[in-house]
C-alpha cells in the first residue's frame, strides 16, 4: 500500500499542545465528527475550550472523499477522547452521526453510511501511523473509551450515550483486515 497523501492544516494552538515520544503512541481511536461537513468540524477544532489555550479535536480528519488531512502531529497529544489522550492518535471522519440532535432520546440512531473512498484513506493512513509509531498495536471507537451517560435533552428523565461514534455502521471487519491493528478488547 502506497503512502497516502497528509494534506498539513494544523490548528492555530498546536504549539500549546504537549510534546510526547513517537513510543507514546499505543492505541488509534475512531471517531466521527457528528457534523455536516469538513469546514464545521474543523470550526469546532478551532474552538479553545481549555485553559492551556486549546480545544477539543483529532490528530487527523479524513473527509467523504478520502481526503486526509492533518490538524495535529501524532508528537503532540491532543485532546480527542477522555483518559487516553497520552497514549492515542484520533481520527475522525467526517460523517453526521446523530447531528444535529446528538442527545435527543428519539434520535439515537446513526445512518450515514461511510463512504468506500473513505474507508480506503483510512486503511492507507493506518498502515502509515504503523510505521510512524512502533508501538502502536491497538484500535478503538470513541463509543469503547467513553461510556458516560447524559441526560436526553428532551426528557432529562432518560439518558443517553454521550458518544456513539463511529456507530454501528462503521466497517469494523473491514477496516481491521490486514492491518496488523487489534481492537483494544481483543486480546492480542
Amino acid at each position: 500500500m502506497s503512502a497516502p497523501t497528509i494534506h498539513d492544516h494544523l490548528l492555530p494552538y498546536v504549539d500549546k499542545l504537549p510534546e510526547r515520544h513517537a513510543e507514546a503512541v499505543e492505541l488509534v481511536v475512531i471517531h466521527c465528527t457528528e457534523l455536516p461537513d469538513l469546514a464545521i468540524a474543523r470550526e469546532y477544532g478551532e474552538r479553545v475550550v481549555h485553559a492551556s489555550g486549546t480545544g477539543n479535536s483529532g490528530h487527523y480528519y479524513i473527509d467523504r472523499d478520502g481526503s486526509i488531512w492533518r490538524y495535529v502531529p501524532g508528537t503532540r497529544i491532543a485532546h480527542h477522547v477522555r483518559g487516553h489522550n497520552p497514549h492515542s492518535i484520533g481520527i475522525e471522519l467526517v460523517n453526521l452521526g446523530r447531528y444535529p440532535h446528538w442527545w435527543h432520546a428519539g434520535h439515537q440512531t446513526m445512518t450515514e453510511p461511510y463512504p468506500p473512498a473513505q474507508i480506503a484513506a483510512l486503511k492507507a493512513l493506518l498502515a502509515q501511523l504503523r510505521q510512524e509509531f512502533p508501538r502502536l498495536r491497538r484500535i478503538a471507537g470513541h463509543e469503547e473509551l467513553d461510556t458516560a451517560r447524559v441526560p436526553a435533552t428532551d426528557d432529562p428523565s432518560v439518558e443517553v450515550p454521550r458518544k456513539l461514534d463511529p456507530g454501528p455502521l462503521f466497517p469494523w471487519a473491514q477496516v481491521l483486515a490486514g492491518g496488523g491493528l487489534a481492537r483494544l478488547a481483543a486480546p492480542l
